[in-house]
């Protein structure tokens, strides 16, 4: 099979992974941090789906461990299916996660007076939605990664 960055069970793969579960992490966690955020069914789904792309990158993320440590080899086409599978699907859903909240962020911060009327802590919303989006991108190179390793 074909060596990559971001293949799994490589050192850039724990990389990408570590990566991907810290910014999902720390998007909850901002998102959780500003008071009313539960109100609306974005940020909402935005946690829901950094939570979901937090728990699959750290569950990766440990198989990385366990086969750098043991210097086995994750590149069986079943395995490699089930990752790109896993990949896209987490890569789709934070994507669509970060598109809504940030649709819902401008639309109060920029459109509406809504954020100074209501005491909204849009500022946080805005980094966690920022958060989103770079973990986004972190899903989409492994996403990408893992295609070029199945083709």
């Amino acid at each position: 099979m074909k060596k990559m960055i971001g293949s799994p069970g490589t050192m850039s793969g724990l990389i990408l992974r570590l990566g991907q579960c810290a910014t999902a992490a720390a998007s909850i966690g901002v998102m959780v941090s500003a008071p009313g955020f539960s109100s609306y069914t974005a940020f909402c789904f935005l946690v829901a789906s950094m939570g979901l792309q937090m728990i699959w990158s750290f569950g990766l993320a440990c198989l990385d461990v366990y086969a750098i440590r043991r210097r086995s080899d994750l590149q069986s086409p079943i395995l490699l299916s089930l990752f790109a599978v896993g990949d896209w699907v987490t890569a789709l859903l934070s994507l669509a996660a970060a598109c809504s909240s940030a649709g819902v962020t401008v639309l109060f911060t920029k459109d509406t007076v809504f954020c100074k009327q209501a005491s909204l802590s849009c500022d946080r919303f805005q980094i966690s939605v920022g958060l989103a989006f770079f973990n986004w991108g972190l899903a989409a190179i492994s996403s990408h990664a893992m295609f070029w390793i199945l083709i």
